[in-house]
């Protein structure tokens, strides 16, 4: 089924026939992300802001709010938002990472939102583990395929995140490696 993370009435049709189908849900996945305009910093609009956190962030919001009746329904909910490394605050002031090398204002600032909803998701809904994951600089449309790691790859921290026992934990910010600096 197609949805748009950025249109109220798509996500509540994707919603209803997910519960008139499946009944419930185990794991959502937020992985809808764009990067915006690829233009210099001062030349960035409140438009453009907008465009990538109503997708990157309002986005996730949006689909967790109409999924939650149905991850209600699982013995095991899952949320996993994916985030980024370029969000954290400590790989973008890290030389020897690839996120200190890229400049990209809104992505970057709309990733740190995600990490830290997710944190703030962790809280608030107790009994549903809710955690991000980092894909890595994995080659996808979104960088022009000149990413580092394979789709694969890129995918290992969000099916960890998606598989793993309740006790795993909530609230958490991984890569494929393991536990990711914020």
């Amino acid at each position: 089924m197609q949805i748009d993370v950025t249109d109220d009435a798509s996500v509540a049709a994707a919603a209803a026939d997910v519960r008139a189908h499946e009944g419930r849900v185990d794991v959502l996945i937020n992985n809808a992300g764009i990067v915006g305009r690829r233009v210099p910093a001062e030349e960035l609009t409140g438009d453009d802001t907008l465009e990538v956190l109503q997708t990157n962030v309002v986005g996730i919001v949006r689909v967790t709010n109409a999924f939650l009746p149905l991850l209600r329904k699982s013995e095991r909910p899952a949320i996993v938002n994916v985030s980024s490394g370029m969000g954290s605050f400590s790989l973008t002031h890290d030389p020897d990472s690839v996120g200190s090398k890229i400049v990209s204002p809104l992505y970057t600032s709309s990733k740190a939102a995600v990490t830290m909803l997710t944190t703030q998701y962790a809280k608030a809904l107790p009994g549903i583990r809710v955690n991000a994951a980092d894909p890595g600089y994995t080659a996808t449309d979104l960088n022009g395929h000149r990413g580092t790691q394979t789709v694969t790859e890129g995918t290992d921290a969000i099916v960890t995140l998606a598989t793993e026992g309740m006790d795993a934990g909530t609230g958490r910010f991984i890569d494929r490696f393991g536990p990711q600096r914020w």
